[in-house]
């Protein structure tokens, strides 16, 4: 059994995920993405899929990207 590093639940189907060389322990996808996954720059949520991305700025939609004065991205071509 490993703990997970998010909520401290020591679970026996825990499992890990590496991230930049560095091994992370969960207990469940949501604590993996509670404590890996970028955040919107406007609105806070946490990005789970694509998202958009502009100089190293984040952004859950094309309309969040907008309302950071960010032009020309778009969630669907």
């Amino acid at each position: 059994m490993a703990t997970c590093e998010t909520c401290g639940n020591d679970y026996d189907k825990s499992f890990q995920v590496t991230m930049n060389g560095k091994a992370h322990t969960f207990d469940s996808f949501e604590c993996a993405i509670h404590a890996l996954a970028p955040t919107c720059d406007h609105c806070g949520i946490r990005i789970v899929g694509h998202g958009l991305e502009k100089s190293g700025t984040f952004f859950c939609c094309e309309h969040c990207a907008e309302r950071e004065g960010v032009k020309g991205l778009r969630d669907r071509v």
